[in-house]
């Protein structure tokens, strides 16, 4: 199939997951210039380079600044996009990709997304108005923070949001029904915008290249980890020649993969609701593409990342003392991933923590922590003022195909 045919598909309709022919190579050290414009073509090397370098100036044109807030100790921000989340970067990519695949093949397509937490609203901010396309966008109805979901309820347009009364393990199984229903997926040209789509997946690969070419040596990333999309595009990043001192995968309470960095087999589980709420998934889709990445070679993998898994207690009380010490604010999700770096014995190189949301996204964790108010940006601080509009349905498939098809007719 084409890269074309696989980013408007989303998924293959057994359930599985594309991957690109060729692995990506980045021959290192990049040359001087953007470094979203010379990997975009080596990431997506099917279509027009000139296209690609285009596509990755619309969507990478945010700062992704590099704190260092303790002693050899980094925070790479990649919360200054639109909706204040990492995903904009990958949202932002597709969304400037998608409509011209479109126009090629005359669909009118419909961009189906779950979420636990920032995806929806990184990818209706980022398709909101395009030609061609509509988004749905699936959300945990009691598993996102408030100014998460306004992100999704409140632009309208060709944008419709979704609350299922169930986890986003349920909403990410109903969308990949969906997928996996040829009559269903083709009367609606759906896609997914998730991380399950490659277009969305493989430009994450731009924000480590970028920091790691800021380095004179090689870093150690630790990364946030729930459908693990966003540790994958490190590791591509990483096996197509980035140099790099290894990575760590921070987990919340849902550790099963953390177990099998471990050493364990891995068993999908329930997702369990923590403080780091976009982190809240029990089965990753993303595990599937990382064990390809290492020709399915579990301890060359386990070699590379370490698993680790962190308490609510210890988030808060990291996100609290690191105020303390510092003045640094961190979101939940980015404290998981603070407090896994305190655990690295025998890391010598300088650590990269990804810092994956802004922390007025969620207030009532943040606040409660540092004692203080959380400066608002103004995009949130708009969210707040608009009227809400959102289905609401059982984590039901039924449910779903009957939605689909009011919002087609």
């Amino acid at each position: 199939m084409s890269l074309a045919d696989a980013v408007l598909h989303g998924m293959p309709a057994d359930g599985g997951l594309f991957v690109p022919v060729r692995k990506p190579v980045f021959t290192w050290p990049p040359p001087e210039g953007s470094t979203a414009e010379w990997a975009a073509p080596r990431l997506i090397g099917d279509l027009d380079p000139k296209l690609m370098r285009s596509v990755a100036r619309e969507a990478c044109d945010i700062p992704f600044p590099l704190v260092e807030v303790e002693p050899d100790r980094f925070v790479l921000e990649l919360f200054h996009g639109p909706t204040h989340a990492f995903k904009d970067v990958g949202a932002r990519f597709m969304a400037a990709l998608v409509p011209q695949l479109a126009d090629a093949s005359n669909e009118l397509v419909t961009i189906l997304v779950a979420t636990s937490g920032d995806t929806g609203g990184a990818v209706a901010n980022a398709f909101l108005g395009r030609s061609g396309t509509r988004v749905v966008a699936l959300f945990p109805l009691e598993g996102v923070s408030e100014r998460q979901r306004r992100q999704m309820t409140t632009l309208g347009g060709n944008v419709g949001a979704v609350g299922v009364r169930g986890t986003f393990d349920d909403c990410q199984r109903m969308v990949k029904s969906c997928f996996a229903d040829d009559a269903l997926s083709a009367r609606h040209g759906l896609t997914s915008a998730n991380s399950i789509n490659i277009a969305r997946l493989l430009p994450q690969a731009i924000y480590y290249l970028d920091a790691a070419r800021r380095f004179d040596e090689p870093v150690h990333f630790v990364v946030p980890s729930g459908n693990l999309g966003n540790l994958c595009a490190g590791l591509i990043a990483a096996r197509g020649g980035m140099p790099h001192a290894g990575f760590t995968a921070a987990f919340n309470r849902n550790h099963g993969v953390a177990n099998y960095l471990q050493g364990a087999p891995f068993a999908p589980a329930s997702s369990v609701r923590t403080v780091s709420n976009a982190m809240d998934v029990g089965d990753p889709s993303n595990l599937e593409r990382i064990r390809w990445l290492y020709d399915g070679d579990d301890e060359a993998l386990r070699a590379h990342v370490r698993g680790v898994w962190i308490t609510d207690d210890e988030t808060v009380s990291t996100i609290e003392h690191v105020h303390r010490r510092s003045g640094y604010v961190m979101d939940p999700h980015t404290a998981v991933a603070y407090a896994a770096a305190s655990r690295h014995d025998g890391v010598s190189a300088p650590v990269v923590v990804l810092a994956t949301a802004h922390p007025a996204k969620f207030p009532d964790v943040v606040e409660d922590a540092i004692g203080e108010p959380v400066e608002i940006p103004r995009s949130i601080r708009d969210a707040r003022g608009r009227k809400e509009s959102m289905s609401v349905i059982a984590p039901d498939l039924g449910e779903l195909r009957a939605l689909l098809d009011g919002v087609s007719s």
